[in-house]
């Protein structure tokens, strides 16, 4: 009996602003029979549905999103991106708009407070509100309104209650002088520019965001040099390249396709596979990966993969299903508007019955007008100001300590993970190593005494004479070592490069081969002195290369991508913290192990492709813990973005980099204990503003209750809150900076 397997749905989402709207659209699509899972990020708003093509269709699945008030972007990369793009035009526009309105707003109260009155200043601030609230901020109105719909209190229906007070206020003032018709007016302009302003900024960071898949997709060779039934080569868009056909690949090219090698014999720099910074000897029959460098040789490679199966697009949908599939956070100040949004709309009950019921039981008579203006007035009052605002004054503040301890944090989530984190995966090239080869050996064979220079001085001249005319990696590390120490190159000729061997040269009328064991072996050498050092290098996952003069072996340099000097000491601060440091590699295991013994670290995974990296981080975190992933390579993306938090080294790919949500711009691997203590700290800072943010609307709202708060106390109230919390957040550092 045949089982019938889920399918996959990746959506785009627009109009996602909060925790809420994650929730929501959870709830929705997860209630729908045939769907088996959901996954929405809220970062990059997209979802990644499960489902049972048997009992769902995909346009069931978009149409119920687009019924509970969310918008789906189109399915192509590039149009997706556009219209993203043209949103965050949209959104500047807008705050833009109630930008100028809030200015000219606060121009007029200041001038009326002083003396300075217009009778134009009222109708002015009235279009003013009413443009703000129902032109720039339309779209906040909309999202409130489903919102409520579907039983949600979140900011937007908060916000609409305090925009709607002050609009209302304001037309009562019209009418009865006893309420402050321009202050109310002005409360609607100023909060709704507020939450346009918050918006613009959330959507600037998801748009920047995005920008990972795009590079990736651009590393593809836009076109192929196909071979033509009659040996004709013909440059072709690679859109138009099928499975089957065959493509020419010339010397230093991009190979633009999957396929296998039909014929030739190349180094291939398949780093953005694996990581490692050696070429890989390929020859007839091997498989090449599209995006990889083709570096000294011609290939003729038949096409096996294109398009959206092809391993760059693969990486990309890896990417993306990181992106949805990441564990979702609630954010602390939206576990406080779960219910403080509540809590501010009973206070609103609560004053209208205190007025009403409550003064007819002691007067005889409710006080309609003082029970309208204590509604409104809390209702003005709760709109969480300075709540908004603690989050990302305390962000700020830690991204100005990481700043100069060059760490680049870009992710607000960041500083909520930090704080928990249990376990941290680390990359081994690059982000544990240096990232390239060099020499950090020599073992001498045949005991000379001819020479002038020490033997082991000697060996690195005669290597380093012959490489120079070679570009192989282990080549320029050669030559590297040589020029370190300062050494003469010396003249050579006939030079020959052996491809996936050696080379060989004559220097001073003597022949030298430098290359690997099995290219000595081939030219009938005896390396029985060696046999040792071979086996002991091979264990300690070191390359070796042998130097040969006169057919006799004179000794070997061993190559190796060495581990980053604060390696060592970053994994025991990290272990004294009980987190535990795992490798996690596309490297062969034997070096894996070498590397992560001198590195401290016990546990490796090895031999891991991109998509292995990113599902063993999701099980790690199915099984409940918060999980660092720090690397630098375009294998490392989908896990750089599958991690609660993704930490990319300065010097690697652009793709890590903008997959990931912290950046070490130093390269030092020290500076992951440095992200974690400021995110703890930050995170504490978090807590304080909002305890003092609370505090403010916690008794101003309760207080307006009364009907003796005025809209412009509440405005007052509001400023001297971000007042506090700003101070709580940067008055450290001021007074620290002026001691300095």
């Amino acid at each position: 009996m045949m089982t019938q397997t889920n399918d996959k749905l990746q959506v785009k989402i627009g109009g996602m602003a909060c925790s809420f709207c994650t929730m929501t659209i959870e709830k929705a699509l997860g209630r729908m029979d045939g769907v088996t899972a959901v996954h929405v990020s809220l970062a990059h708003e997209e979802a990644l549905i499960e489902y049972d093509p048997a009992k769902r269709t995909p346009t069931e699945l978009r149409d119920t999103l687009r019924q509970i008030g969310y918008t789906v972007r189109d399915s192509d990369k590039v149009r997706a991106y556009e219209e993203q793009q043209a949103e965050l035009r949209e959104a500047r526009n807008r705050l833009i708009v109630a930008g100028t309105f809030t200015l000219l707003t606060a121009l007029m109260m200041l001038a009326s407070w002083l003396g300075y009155r217009q009778p134009w200043f009222r109708p002015l601030m009235i279009g003013m509100a009413l443009l703000t609230v129902f032109g720039a901020g339309w779209h906040i109105l909309v999202m409130a309104g489903q919102s409520l719909r579907r039983g949600i209190l979140n900011q937007h229906v908060l916000l609409e209650f305090g925009a709607f007070a002050g609009l209302i206020g304001g037309f009562i003032g019209l009418l009865n002088d006893t309420f402050p018709a321009a202050d109310f007016f002005a409360v609607a302009t100023f909060i709704t520019t507020y939450h346009l302003l918050s918006g613009w900024a959330s959507l600037l960071v998801r748009t920047r965001a995005s920008e990972s898949v795009r590079q990736l997709l651009a590393l593809q060779p836009a076109t192929a040099h196909l071979i033509l039934p009659d040996g004709e080569t013909v440059e072709t868009p690679i859109e138009q390249i099928q499975p089957g056909d065959q493509v020419r690949i010339r010397p230093g090219a991009a190979i633009p396709v999957d396929g296998r090698i039909l014929s030739g014999q190349s180094a291939v720099d398949e780093s953005l596979v694996t990581g490692e910074p050696l070429p890989i000897e390929k020859t007839a029959g091997d498989e090449v990966i599209g995006g990889s460098v083709n570096q000294n040789g011609m290939l003729v490679v038949v096409v096996r993969q294109v398009g959206e199966d092809s391993f760059l697009a693969q990486v990309a949908r890896q990417i993306e299903e990181a992106r949805a599939m990441k564990p979702g956070l609630l954010a602390l100040v939206d576990r406080v508007l779960q219910w403080f949004v509540p809590g501010v709309l009973l206070f609103g009950g609560l004053a209208i019955l205190l007025w009403t019921v409550g003064a007819w039981l002691v007067t005889g008579e409710p006080n309609w007008t003082r029970a309208i203006f204590a509604a409104l007035a809390v209702l003005v009052m709760g709109y969480p100001c300075a709540l908004g605002m603690a989050t990302p004054l305390a962000m700020i503040r830690g991204g100005g300590e990481a700043a100069e301890r060059g760490i680049l944090i870009r992710s607000g989530e960041a500083f909520q993970v930090l704080k928990d984190v249990d376990r941290v995966l680390l990359d081994k090239t690059g982000t544990i190593t240096q990232g390239r080869p060099s020499v950090v050996e020599t073992v001498i064979g045949e005991p000379t005494t001819d020479y002038r220079l020490p033997i082991t001085d000697y060996l690195l001249q005669l290597a380093a004479s012959v490489e120079i005319a070679s570009e192989h990696p282990l080549a320029r590390a050669i030559v590297a070592a040589a020029q370190e120490r300062e050494l003469e190159l010396l003249d050579f000729d006939d030079f020959v490069a052996v491809t996936g061997r050696g080379a060989q040269a004559s220097v001073n009328g003597r022949l030298v081969l430098v290359g690997s064991p099995r290219f000595m072996r081939e030219q009938g050498l005896d390396l029985a002195d060696l046999k040792a050092a071979l086996a002991r290098m091979q264990r300690e996952g070191k390359t070796a290369v042998i130097v040969a003069q006169d057919n006799a072996a004179l000794g070997l340099i061993a190559i190796t991508d060495a581990i980053k000097p604060d390696a060592a000491e970053a994994v025991a601060l990290l272990q004294q913290q009980d987190i535990e440091v795992v490798m996690l590699t596309g490297d062969n295991r034997r070096t894996a192990e070498a590397v992560a013994t001198q590195a401290g670290i016990s546990h490796v995974f090895a031999e891991m492709l991109p998509g292995e990296k990113a599902g063993k981080l999701r099980e790690l975190q199915a099984a409940g813990q918060r999980v660092v992933m720090v690397g630098d390579g375009i294998n490392d993306a989908p896990a750089l973005m599958q991690a609660d938090v993704g930490m990319a080294i300065g010097a690697g790919t652009d793709i890590a980099i903008e997959a990931a949500d912290i950046v070490l711009t130093g390269g030092r691997l020290t500076a992951v204990v440095d992200a974690i203590e400021i995110g703890r700290s930050s995170y504490k800072k978090t807590v304080q503003n909002l305890w003092l943010a609370f505090t403010f609307n916690g008794i101003g709202v309760p207080l307006a209750v009364t009907g003796l708060v005025s809209p412009a106390w509440a405005m007052a109230a509001m400023i001297a809150s971000v007042s506090l919390v700003l101070l709580n957040s940067f008055g450290g550092r001021l007074a620290k900076s002026t001691y300095i």
